[in-house]
């Protein structure tokens, strides 16, 4: 007989999300194939940086990983939950908690900056009083109030994609996914999402405090390195985990070497490790 005294076990803590056996379909042709048999566990509070050459499958991996699309095998949990074939609002609650950026923000045109923004808050929670103060607010971490009004034609891609940052957190997501965010940006606008990834980590006010879990993908794992905690490349259709930090130096992985290798350049020092 059991004490009335004796402590209940600890439920294992859910994974955000996880894979097991799932092949990466392109998400604009499906029945192409770009990453075979993905195993890949993203525990709650992780960091990872994942790494590929052009075309690798960076970004139909993170659709995957966001719930846009679904596996044609395996299985995909999120929160514990597995995404299965089924009705849209049947995954909406569980897609909620997840926020992408997409590779160059993917606004809408015809909306301007703040509206494109606002989308997400108006369609899922409607038309309330706190909508005013969270666009305020959304719109000053990107930096670019003074654009608010202006459609997404009139600012650079650099600028779209903060806004695609601020649209991704709007519904204050669990889970931030970033496609390719330093792709083509000079040092200062890389220095800004440097330093955003590195808040939203910790515990951005915009959070209220609470850290993110975090991935992002690039072509050059450098401004990661001291970042992100857990790591991944991509390389003939494979999604190779790295381990931690600690385990890239005299790692035999060949890509990891050539994506560390290219000539270093100023980028500025991480507020958290």
């Amino acid at each position: 007989m059991i004490s009335s005294s004796t402590p209940t076990p600890a439920s294992p803590a859910v994974p955000a999300f996880e894979m097991r056996n799932v092949p990466v379909t392109a998400l604009r042709d499906a029945s192409i194939v770009v990453l075979e048999q993905v195993n890949w566990t993203v525990e709650v509070g992780d960091f990872w940086a994942v790494a590929g050459l052009l075309r690798s499958g960076k970004s139909d991996l993170m659709a995957l990983a966001a719930g846009i699309s679904r596996p044609a095998r395996g299985v995909h949990h999120l929160f514990g939950q597995e995404l299965i074939a089924g009705y849209e609002y049947e995954r909406l609650a569980l897609r909620l908690r997840i926020g992408l950026v997409f590779d160059g923000g993917q606004l809408l045109n015809h909306l301007t900056l703040e509206e494109n923004i606002a989308l997400p808050l108006l369609y899922h929670r409607g038309v309330t009083p706190e909508i005013s103060a969270r666009l305020a607010a959304l719109m000053e971490l990107t930096g670019l109030e003074p654009w608010a009004s202006s459609l997404p034609s009139a600012v650079n891609r650099n600028w779209q994609q903060r806004i695609g940052l601020a649209r991704a957190l709007a519904l204050k997501p669990e889970i931030l996914l970033l496609d390719n965010p330093l792709t083509g940006l000079d040092p200062r606008d890389a220095g800004w999402w440097l330093e955003i990834v590195d808040s939203l980590a910790a515990g951005h006010p915009i959070m209220d405090g609470k850290p993110l879990t975090l991935v992002v993908t690039g072509d050059d794992l450098r401004p990661w390195r001291q970042r992100a905690r857990q790591f991944a490349v991509l390389r003939n259709q494979q999604f190779i985990p790295l381990g931690q930090r600690d385990h890239l130096d005299g790692h035999s992985e060949p890509l990891l070497r050539e994506l560390l290798s290219l000539e270093a350049r100023s980028l500025p020092r991480p507020t958290q490790t």
